[in-house]
This record gives C-alpha cells, structure tokens and sequence, in this order.
C-alpha cells in the first residue's frame, strides 16, 4: 500500500496563480536522525519559485530523506523545512505540488487511463474535466495508443512516463522528481527533458534528484551537491562548472574530497 501511495500526486488544482518571487522550497539548518545514525545534518538552502533545481549525491547521501521530510512523510529531528511558504509538516503545504517516486508502481490490472483518471479522482474532478487532464496528460508523455493496454504488459520506462503524468496532473505549480528519467532509453530521456524544460518555460518549479549528472547540467538552473547527510556546496550549474570541467567532475571532486 505505501508504494502505492508515493505513485499518487499530492496537489489541487488551483488557478490564478502568477509568477512567484518567494522560495518555494526553504531548509532551515534541517536534520533528522535515526537512532545514532543521522542522515540529514544541519542542511540549509532555499529554491526560488520557477527555479529548476537539482539535489545530488551517492547513494545514502539523504537525499531521498530530504524529500521524505519535505512531503511530511518523515519529520525532522530538528531544524525546519517550508513548502510554499508554509510548514512541510501544515498538509497545506502540499497543495499544487506533484511528486514521482523514483521507484513508481502501478496496480498491474488497471490501464494507464484507468490509473491517471484514479488520480484525478483524488482532486474531486468532474468526469469530463477528468478525460480533458488524462488526454492531456497523455499526449504530453507520449503515450498515445497504449494508454488503454494493461499496466502489466508495459515497460518499466513505460510505467515511469504514467507515473510523471499522475504528477501532472492538476497543474502543479511544484513538481518533486526522483530520478524521473530511470529506466528510460537515450530517446525517452530526451523526451522528457524537453517536456520538463518546457514546464519550467510555463513556470512550474522543478526539484530534481537525479544521477545523470550530464542532463542535469544541461537543463537545471542551480544545485545542491551533499554527502553524508551534510551540504558540501549550492551554487548556479554556471558556477559550478567552469573551464573545462563537467559536472561529473566537480562533484567526484567534492564528494572525494
């Protein structure tokens, strides 16, 4: 039931909404332990609304904890995390915000229309509002004449494109990815990165955990590197990458100390 859940978006529909100037994402000195060990400690940094963001590191640097804490699946020891301008323990905080899981399962006896109009269900849309989003959602991913065959004859690159557009759904004006090009080949890579850059382009806020350093470097804005819990370095992708350095470079560099 949990890994369920994490394939559901968290967000209204909420219209009128402009550009924003404030932070849409803000840690304040966050941590959280688990008995003696402590996977996010006295973390700091802030993402501006229409920012497209890149958290990085290894794998165990906290990162999944991170966004654990700021969709409230998980509380800080202590320290603070904002989503919107509000607390990421206040449920509020959540509204018009869209997640996928990096690891994002869908119940194999429904078809991918059949999964998207669930998740419309959950924002109480009228049917008709439902068909309009779930057509939408599926030429946007690409997903056109498969929509209607059973989640059980898909791939997994296949299951990831359905479970980007159920965090679509709604419009969100925030988007959480965890790497949201997993399983995908070098052609669906591409065509999501288009998408998400031309999400950014409407002003959507984009927070990217991911491992594929060279995309990151071609379409985020600023990131955040961390390891060991602890935050080693956010600056703009610009700044980070200089002379004839690669991202991949600057952060073995970093993380190898």
């Amino acid at each position: 039931m949990t890994n369920l859940i994490f394939c559901y978006p968290y967000f209204l529909d909420i219209t009128g909404w402009g550009t924003y100037s404030f932070c849409m994402i803000e840690l304040n000195n966050a941590t959280k332990r688990y008995g003696t060990l402590t996977a996010v400690d006295n973390v700091s940094f802030s993402v501006q609304a229409g920012e497209y963001f890149a958290l990085l590191g290894p794998n165990g640097a906290g990162k999944t904890t991170i966004v654990k804490m700021l969709l409230d699946f998980a509380r800080p020891t202590s320290g603070s995390l904002s989503v919107n301008g509000l607390p990421s323990t206040q449920a509020a905080s959540r509204n018009a915000v869209g997640y996928l899981a990096e690891n994002c399962h869908i119940p194999p006896y429904l078809s991918g229309w059949q999964y998207l109009q669930r998740c419309a269900e959950l924002l109480d849309m009228s049917r008709l509002d439902a068909m309009r989003q779930c057509g939408r959602i599926v030429e946007l991913i690409g997903m056109q004449g498969r929509e209607h065959t059973k989640v059980s004859t898909y791939s997994k690159g296949m299951i990831q494109r359905f479970g980007l557009g159920a965090a679509l759904i709604g419009n969100p004006k925030l988007l959480i990815l965890d790497e949201p090009t997993a399983s995908l080949d070098p052609i669906g890579i591409r065509e999501i990165r288009e998408l998400l850059e031309s999400l950014k382009d409407q002003g959507m806020t984009i927070f990217l955990n991911s491992h594929l350093l060279s995309e990151v470097e071609k379409i985020c804005d600023n990131a955040a590197i961390i390891n060991q819990g602890r935050l080693l370095v956010k600056d703009a992708i610009s700044a980070l990458v200089k002379d004839n350095d690669t991202l991949e470079d600057v952060f073995v560099r970093l993380v190898k100390g």
